[in-house]
């Protein structure tokens, strides 16, 4: 136990002191001794007010800031930015030397959802030896990782903080005067470059700047931690078992950029093309780099060694077509075939003969020299680079990641309409009802015969539409069956929606129908379910798709496999967090039981955001919100954003989140109980609470966003809403079809806006409300506190709202309606947030049987508690800046201020860590 508390208690304090003094003598470099003093008064003005929250310090930190001129108070912004970018810093490294403490004690104290720990479940549990390889053959988890402009940060600026991240482990490590001085050096020149590096981009990022900031990730992080996880869970399960299991590639990443075109017109069939070539060129790229690392280390002798005849043959024929020997040396046979490798690979990058058909062809070579090598080589350890690079073929492919292609049901429908006109089948296909749509499209895919030719001409956006599901085909055919998988359709309302795409699929060659009647489709066509309505009709629509024999011949050339999108970004806007939580877990509950009564298989993609509002939270608690029914047929999970850089810009980092969310995957498809209490949750009981809890909840979210004429005017003029467009953090718009109404605004924007502004209502707004409708029934509290402690999804639920409530500050929240013109009316809508906060922490509180939030995760807590005295008087000084910047008409005077404004946007995002 002592050990344990140790471990627990580990303090990031002295790597934040740390920093701080090194950060302090730049500014003192910078801005001389005035900058210096006028940051550490704010910064202990700041902490008095967290400590002793009197109005009158309240009173005396906005006053002295509103005192702030420029070119200091650009300064100051800056400061405190720099200032919280450096605590991130420290925490990573924190989470990194906690791991590391983890594993350096006995096998008796184990982190808690590390690898290790769910194998020692599965052993503990007595999950037998079929049992487990049952649970790896149903294991899969996809991350997909999305364009969604939520990361404020430069791509230049995370690679000065993944710098100083290493300086400062090597700091630690560091046991020489001398060494430390060094590294404190460095440490001190990566500051300074940071403090003289620009934070705001001047312009959007093109969509291939964005794939290259996507690349960038796996080219660091992911193209070796991915396998080494996969290494660790196949050699831990044998630890444990003593038994050689198979360990598939069940965790891959895939990406929406370059692919996801819905509201960005900015995406094209082009775009997609080349956005898969540069895929290719880097995992290519990485491959050649593995096997030079490999052919050093191979230089084993035919004259040592007995190697297999396949191999020797295999270098034969290969010498022969290539016409090159691959090594000087033709008794180091390994390194021979390993030159062969790297020539056929070489070939493959130009797309000359010679190359590799595909990743298998790599593949069987591979395993053709690890084959030769059990030969002679001890038995009980085997080669790992080796190991790790077949890993990587098995896991990247040719293509690196499935690419995802994303468009509006819209759009399909209007692309169709104008072909079926032309071709005289519809005059107008939109007029008609479902029904009739679903009778037409079926006529038309059940036809072998193409409705269009390439000479054919249509509107440009039809045109365009075309070309795509073109360039679908052509990617599959070059870049492998992987490259594209699934079509996704955004605002699924019917099933004609999903048939439209199957039509598009007809055309050019991607779905086919047979005059026997057999189906032949290579793209998993899946819907995706965004509004709260959308999530009630779910079933139902499902239910109906599946009647349709042509849809089922098509699902069974798809090894009966449905793939089923869930938007929490959308259904929250729309129905409030909580709500959404519950028709979501209730739609994937539903539409699992329908799918199994027809024999189909079912992935859900969850499209969460990196916010609260949006879904977000840590990934294995995503997985823990989920029904559990749903784990074995495959989860996949969007990663925006923030969400990259704070999980996948260090290998430890990625490699914790990654195990984390394993060994959740690998307890629940076991069906190991999360809870220590065994109870049958969700019971009749809790589902009929959650039903009331969030019918209430939704009454009162709607109430307010919905039924309150004013809302809308309050959003817009008490948060920097309309300032967030010129960050310029994405390729694609702020709202869909550039219009100014609420169902247009993307939740993106509509998060963001909240977090800054220091009221995050959308993760947290009604709940307390829906919660109390039970709570004040009989027994109707310890209800509640029966589902927070045995029903995973409730448990989740709750600590995001303690999250949500702690990050939530409505003292500095309530500067921002000094923002509004119409005060009666701000003061009116601001009361009705601050009481239902109140409401809901009150309720959360008893539920969770706490003294105060976040009790349950100190290290988070005081995260947080030491944060905002440094977020606080960024917030107050983006008050300052909006209210000036809204009153300027001088053009020259407005660009100032609102750089400014968005230097305030960047710090706050990375003091609270989300943005939207």
């Amino acid at each position: 136990m002592q050990q344990q508390a140790q471990i627990s208690n580990i303090t990031l304090n002295q790597d934040v002191e740390y920093l701080n003094e090194i950060l302090d003598e730049v500014l003192r470099h910078e801005g001389g001794e005035e900058l210096l003093e006028t940051v550490r008064h704010f910064r202990a003005l700041s902490k008095a007010l967290r400590d002793d929250d009197r109005p009158s310090n309240f009173t005396q930190l906005n006053d002295e800031i509103n005192k702030l001129n420029s070119p200091l108070r650009e300064k100051v912004i800056r400061a405190f930015s720099v200032n919280l970018q450096l605590y991130n810093i420290a925490e990573q490294n924190y989470r990194t030397r906690r791991r590391r403490q983890y594993q350096m004690q006995d096998d008796s104290i184990i982190q808690t959802r590390s690898l290790e720990d769910g194998v020692n479940q599965l052993f503990d549990n007595n999950i037998s030896i079929d049992q487990v390889e049952k649970v790896l053959e149903d294991i899969s988890l996809e991350l997909v990782i999305t364009a969604h402009p939520t990361e404020a940060t430069r791509r230049t600026m995370l690679r000065i903080h993944q710098r100083i991240a290493d300086l400062l482990k090597d700091w630690e490590f560091s046991y020489t005067r001398y060494d430390k001085k060094v590294i404190q050096e460095m440490i001190e020149n990566e500051i300074t470059i940071l403090w003289q590096t620009a934070e705001i981009r001047e312009k959007k990022p093109s969509v291939m700047k964005e794939v290259s900031n996507g690349l960038y990730f796996f080219d660091k992080v992911l193209f070796n931690v991915l396998p080494e996880l996969h290494q660790d869970l196949e050699d831990l399960l044998e630890d444990k078992y003593n038994h050689r299991f198979h360990v598939p590639a069940f965790l891959r990443f895939g990406s929406w950029i370059g692919g996801d075109r819905d509201g960005n017109p900015n995406v094209k069939a082009k775009t997609t093309y080349k956005t898969l070539k540069e895929q290719r060129k880097l995992v290519l790229t990485k491959y050649e780099e593995s096997i030079d690392k490999l052919k050093e280390k191979l230089s084993q002798s035919a004259k040592k060694v007995d190697v297999s005849e396949a191999l020797v043959e295999s270098i034969a024929n290969d010498q022969k077509e290539l016409e090159y020997n691959g090594w000087h040396k033709q008794d180091e046979v390994y390194r021979v075939k390993l030159g062969l490798i790297l020539r056929r690979l070489r070939l493959t990058s130009k797309d000359q003969d010679g190359g590799y058909i595909d990743a298998h062809a790599l593949l069987d070579d591979l395993i053709l020299i690890q084959e030769s090598l059990e030969l002679h080589h001890p038995q009980g350890h085997p080669i790992k680079v080796l190991r790790h690079i077949i890993r990587q073929v098995q896991i990247f492919g040719f293509h690196l990641a499935t690419l995802d292609v994303r468009n509006h049901s819209g759009e399909h429908e209007s692309t169709i309409a104008e072909i079926l006109r032309q071709v005289g089948i519809a005059d107008d296909y939109k007029a008609l009802d479902e029904d009739a749509k679903m009778e037409t499209l079926i006529k038309v895919l059940e036809d072998p015969r193409p409705l269009i030719s390439i000479y054919d001409e249509f509107s440009e956006s039809s045109q365009e539409m075309i070309e795509t599901f073109r360039t679908i085909k052509e990617a599959k055919d070059t870049f492998g069956e992987r490259a594209i998988e699934v079509y996704l359709i955004s605002m699924t309302t019917s099933c004609s929606d999903l048939l439209e795409v199957l039509v598009l699929a007809k055309e050019v060659g991607l779905y086919r129908v047979y005059p026997d009647g057999k189906v032949k489709s290579r793209l998993h066509v899946a819907p995706l379910l965004e509004t709260i309505d959308d999530l009630k009709f779910g079933p139902t629509m499902i239910k109906r798709l599946f009647d349709i024999p042509l849809y089922r011949k098509h699902l069974e050339a798809r090894g009966d496999l449905q793939e089923i999108m869930l938007g929490y970004s959308d259904s929250s806007k729309d129905g409030g967090n909580l709500t959404a939580n519950w028709e979501l877990y209730k739609a994937q509950d539903e539409i699992h039981s329908i799918a199994a009564s027809y024999g189909v298989k079912l992935k859900y993609f969850h499209g969460r955001g990196g916010s609260l509002g949006r879904g977000g939270g840590p990934l294995y608690s995503s997985l823990l919100s989920q029904p559990p029914v749903t784990f074995s047929d495959g989860v996949k999970i969007t990663e925006q954003g923030e969400v990259l850089s704070s999980r996948y810009l260090l290998p430890d980092i990625a490699y914790r989140s990654l195990e984390q969310a394993t060994s959740v995957l690998l307890t629940s498809i076991a069906g190991i109980e999360e809870t220590e209490k065994h109870t049958e949750m969700p019971t009749e009981d809790a589902r009929d609470a959650m039903t009331t809890i969030s019918e209430s909840a939704l009454s009162k979210y709607q109430e307010l966003v919905f039924g309150d004429q004013d809302f809308l005017k309050y959003f817009n003029q008490g948060t920097p809403l309309n300032e967030l467009g010129a960050l310029n953090i994405g390729s694609r718009p702020m709202k869909r079809k550039g219009s100014d109404r609420f169902e247009d605004l993307r939740a993106i924007p509509w998060v963001f806006a909240w977090t800054q502004s220091r009221q995050l209502l959308p993760a947290w707004y009604a709940a307390g409300t829906g919660l109390k409708a039970i709570a004040e029934k009989e027994e109707g509290l310890a209800l509640l506190q029966d589902m927070y402690q045995n029903w995973p999804f409730f448990q989740a639920t709750i600590n995001n709202l303690q999250m949500a409530l702690t990050k939530a500050d409505l003292e500095i929240a309530d500067a921002y309606t000094d923002m509004i013109e119409d005060q009666k009316m701000a003061v009116r809508i601001f009361n009705q947030i601050k009481e239902e906060h109140a409401l809901t922490s009150e309720m959360v509180l008893k539920i969770a049987q706490q003294e105060e939030l976040m009790d349950h995760q100190p290290n988070i807590k005081e995260s947080v508690k030491l944060r905002n005295p440094i977020v606080d008087p960024l917030n107050l000084i983006q008050v300052q800046l909006i209210n000036q910047l809204r009153q300027l008409d001088d053009e020259d005077e407005s660009k100032a201020i609102l750089e400014e404004v968005l230097l305030t946007i960047n710090g706050i995002a990375a003091g609270l860590r989300n943005t939207g």
